[in-house]
């Protein structure tokens, strides 16, 4: 398996520099990862430095909390791939998810899984499985896939917990067939990256992409 390709290669920690994206677009060009997962502030800069390797850059919206309007969500999302992002990790509605409003947690997926397409790029939902019952994620799953999203994700990797096997199978098994799963959140080494690929994941976010590729010890904190 080529692991690589099925690697974001990640940093969006709000202390993240320059020199963070640009080390991790160079690490993204030597190892051939899926993309690069960068703050929007940084989109332009990683487009510069990967546009001759094809490997595209991947931006978050509405992120970390999911909580902005559906009409900022999309405006974020037409900025960012005007300016050379290929996909997009949104954060869908928590706090329409658990208030019961389905229909505009459709319609905040939807908007932004149009706007997305419309200019070509891909768009995944993070739906923040730490914060939610078996029941939502399974709303979400039938959300994602009504929307017509291309992937379903995890996690932000800013709450109470990340990416388990658990989601992930009930993610793939509730998704439909033309939608991925998006592992995302405390991916740190091989063995879990395997393991979250053989529970039905086709994409995994994690900072610790050489790590995982190499086979390396989890660098110490």
């Amino acid at each position: 398996m080529n692991i690589a390709a099925t690697i974001d290669h990640t940093v969006l920690k709000p202390t993240s520099t320059l020199a963070d994206v640009e080390t991790i677009c160079s690490e993204a060009i030597t190892h051939r990862f899926a993309s690069v997962c960068i703050l929007p502030w940084h989109v332009e800069r990683a487009h510069e430095l990967l546009v001759a390797s094809s490997i595209p850059v991947c931006t978050v919206v509405g992120f970390p909390l999911g909580a902005s309007t559906t009409v900022s969500k999309v405006a974020e999302s037409e900025i960012a791939l005007r300016q050379g992002a290929r996909e997009i990790d949104m954060v869908a509605s928590i706090t329409a998810l658990k208030s019961g409003l389905f229909s505009e947690v459709y319609d905040d997926v939807r908007e932004v899984t149009q706007a997305v397409h419309g200019l070509h790029g891909i768009v995944k939902v993070i739906i923040e499985t730490c914060l939610l019952t078996d029941d939502e994620k399974k709303h979400m799953c039938a959300i994602v896939t009504q929307a017509g999203a291309d992937f379903i994700k995890t996690s932000t990797g800013f709450s109470t917990g990340g990416a388990t096997l658990d989601d992930v199978r009930l993610m793939r098994a509730h998704v439909g067939p033309s939608v991925k799963v998006k592992a995302s959140g405390g991916i740190r080494d091989r063995e879990t990256a395997l393991a979250m690929l053989d529970a039905g994941a086709e994409r995994l976010g994690t900072s610790s992409g050489v790590v995982i590729v190499s086979g390396l010890d989890e660098p110490k904190p």
